[in-house]
């Protein structure tokens, strides 16, 4: 067991320091010290962090911390701070190591020892839940769905299982797509909170089912970084109603193996009816075999 004690130790410090979203008011003094103070900041792009650096008038080093480089980072950052250094990270706009690079780094400081500090600040899914108007206890955030409508309809259909609120990101590009399948799977009457440009000059709020939100953005175009919050209520009703609800995944395999399927041919069939990814479907199966004896 680890016990950390953030303000009493010595040594080289982690921050994690969380940036405005869209307005620059939301900065806050801790992490105006912190930036200012740090030996080097860890910034998913170097170029935007610099300009936040100019407009607050701070110097401190610089070094790219991003999806492509965080592994081959990893060595060099956590040598620094185990020789005493004090080093930020921030990502483009908002909280870090959600949906942004540092999580990696994280687990390599804490692997090691080393104090990690969050510094708190603007976070677009929660400012998202706060203000949805929707239930946020149980919430339960997943960051960006898949791009692919197969998956990401896989990944809805679990979480279409769950009685929680759920907040993802998407891209402009993709909010239509996005919505039709949350429309699939939840159905027409499902509640909706679409928000756009959070903090920023065009902040938008839509609150609606999704039908209505998907054909309003329809209507008016898909423009800048998007949060959606969905309430999910458990199994829809053509799935509440399934055959199948009643038995186990393997009795469900076992019921289209007794009509004559190959096991490769029933174990897909079960993966469609229940949303579920084939390997999870198959590793379950064959688990409960060999519990089984078979």
């Amino acid at each position: 067991m680890q016990i950390q004690k953030s303000f009493d130790s010595i040594g080289g410090k982690l921050y994690l320091v969380a940036t405005p979203i869209g307005n620059l008011q939301d900065m806050s003094t801790r992490a105006l010290n912190i930036l200012q103070e740090v030996d080097l900041i860890a910034a998913e792009d170097t170029r935007h962090t610099r300009k936040l650096l100019n407009h607050f008038q701070f110097s401190t080093p610089l070094v790219s911390l991003h999806e492509h480089n965080e592994t081959q980072q990893l060595h060099s950052l956590i040598d620094r701070l185990k020789k005493g250094s004090q080093i930020a990270v921030v990502s483009d706009a908002g909280t870090p190591a959600i949906s942004d690079p540092g999580e990696k780094l994280v687990a390599a400081a804490v692997e090691q020892g080393i104090d990690v500090i969050p510094v708190p600040g603007a976070n677009a899914a929660l400012a998202a839940l706060i203000g949805s108007g929707l239930p946020v206890q149980p919430f339960l955030f997943y960051g960006f769905l898949p791009r692919t409508q197969k998956k990401r309809q896989s990944i809805l259909h679990q979480l279409n299982q769950l009685e929680v609120t759920a907040i993802f990101y998407e891209s402009p590009y993709r909010m239509v797509d996005t919505l039709r399948d949350i429309q699939s799977v939840c159905g027409d009457q499902c509640e909706v909170v679409v928000v756009r440009e959070l903090t920023k000059r065009y902040e938008e709020w839509l609150r609606g089912n999704v039908v209505e939100c998907c054909e309003y953005i329809q209507q008016e175009g898909s423009r800048g970084e998007y949060t959606i919050v969905i309430r999910m209520n458990g199994l829809n009703e053509a799935e509440e109603n399934a055959w199948w609800n009643g038995l186990s995944l393997s009795d469900h395999v076992d019921h289209y193996m007794k009509q004559g399927q190959s096991k490769k041919g029933a174990i897909q069939q079960v993966s469609d009816e229940r949303h579920l990814p084939k390997r999870e479907v198959y590793n379950q199966y064959h688990q409960n075999m060999k519990q089984r004896g078979e």
